[in-house]
């Protein structure tokens, strides 16, 4: 019988990764919530209209890449391929919108049918960022700012670049739609497959095309800010001179439109040179209509996902995960003869008083010699040897296993402050 493989594209997180990853989060979640922004979480299962609505029912996602089907009881459901229609559909039924405002953040899954290659997996991992009830610039600078900060608190400033634009209204953007199919209309012929086709049905994700031949088309296209309303025009300089206050370098691209329906005004990606042709690590901006166009009121709205596969990926290319991250243990506790009694109560009580302490208990038993060397294995700096006589005149053998020292043997009582002796400045 053949053994059972995991779905491609849906990988596994092994022991030796997910301390790396716990790295990732641990700074996340520190930088957002020092600027007060809440978790939220919602579920990996939508119904499929909610992303028809928000996304767009001619866009690559919802054509292409939504996993969907129907449930038991006739009702089709997707598996989410992103989080802010979820977050909105969340905040805007549990009634987190009306009359307030809102920092949220999240973390979790999310599913794509995509060609699987390395940094774009089917099953991914995001972190986003949501903020309702803010009309000014100065809640998508801080967004902006808040980014930056994890870049430095992260180590890769350096490689990632800021590339920002502005989509302008609903109304500006169709009258920018007009003049942009008019003018690629006469190169039609000239135009990749994928062009042609969102001609008619998307003509903005033209401007986003990787065919070198089409952009150099786009040359001579209209450019979207000469199109853009009065409003857009002060909140996109507004914007850049906040960011220009705060010394956060950017650039702009005009032809940055992202893929989804619901932006207006403001959109944005942190990019990098080191990922290959994966090179957006986060990306976002301004999508005011959507909780009106999800049967909400108005609510004016700003947010960003960033995928936590990339990060990591960039993380170990550049070298920044810290070593040691993925320690099973700082002390092993080795049990020689009938004492596991005795080495069982004194595990316990040193988690009772060193809470954070990562202690590895040797199971199965095994001669002194081969519990040695799985302490050495485990990475652990070092053992506690507990045998009949030890336990006779209620000591504890102490063991280095990183450095050159004689064992010494310590009364029970006195194991707890050495450890922390030890920990405070290792």
């Amino acid at each position: 019988m053949s053994k059972i493989q995991s779905v491609k594209g849906m990988n596994d997180l092994l022991p030796g990764d997910s301390a790396t990853w716990q790295y990732l989060e641990s700074k996340i979640q520190r930088v957002f919530e020092s600027y007060g922004y809440r978790l939220i979480r919602f579920p990996i299962l939508e119904k499929t209209e909610l992303f028809k609505r928000s996304i767009g029912e001619v866009t690559d996602i919802v054509e292409k890449e939504m996993y969907t089907f129907d449930d038991l009881d006739g009702t089709s459901l997707t598996l989410r391929p992103e989080g802010t229609a979820a977050c909105v559909r969340a905040c805007e039924q549990n009634g987190l919108l009306y009359n307030q405002t809102q920092k949220l953040w999240y973390f979790g899954p999310m599913f794509r049918h995509e060609r699987p290659q390395k940094g774009r997996l089917r099953q991914f991992h995001q972190f986003g960022v949501e903020v309702f009830g803010f009309n000014g610039p100065d809640i998508d600078v801080e967004i902006l700012a808040m980014t930056a900060r994890l870049w430095r608190e992260l180590g890769v400033s350096d490689c990632i670049t800021l590339e920002l634009n502005s989509i302008g209204s609903l109304e500006s953007r169709a009258n920018y739609k007009a003049a942009l199919v008019e003018y690629l209309s006469q190169f039609k012929e000239q135009l990749d497959d994928d062009s042609k086709r969102r001609l008619t049905t998307n003509p903005l994700r033209i401007l986003d095309s990787k065919n070198p031949e089409t952009q150099a088309l786009l040359n001579g296209a209209p450019n979207l800010m000469d199109y853009l309303d009065d409003d857009s025009k002060e909140h996109f300089e507004s914007l850049c001179a906040l960011l220009d206050s705060l010394g956060i370098s950017y650039k702009i691209n005009p032809r940055l439109v992202r893929g989804l329906d619901y932006y207006n005004k403001t959109v944005f990606e942190w990019v990098t040179d080191k990922l290959g042709a994966q090179g957006t690590v986060c990306a976002g901006g301004r999508y005011d209509g959507l909780t009106k166009q999800l049967g909400g009121r108005e609510t004016p709205a700003v947010g960003f996902g960033m995928g936590a596969e990339r990060l990591v990926l960039l993380l170990e290319e550049l070298n920044l995960v810290p070593k040691g991250l993925d320690q099973q243990a700082e002390v092993y506790l080795v049990a020689a003869g009938k004492v596991d009694e005795f080495t069982m109560k004194l595990s316990e009580q040193l988690r009772d008083e060193l809470p954070s302490l990562k202690l590895l208990n040797n199971s199965g038993g095994g001669s002194f010699k081969s519990q040695m060397k799985k302490a050495d294995k485990s990475g652990a700096n070092w053992a506690l040897i507990v045998g009949e006589n030890e336990v006779a005149n209620n000591q504890v053998g102490f063991k280095s296993l990183r450095q050159a020292s004689e064992q010494e043997f310590l009364p029970v009582s006195e194991v707890v402050e050495k450890l922390k002796s030890l920990i405070k400045v290792h």
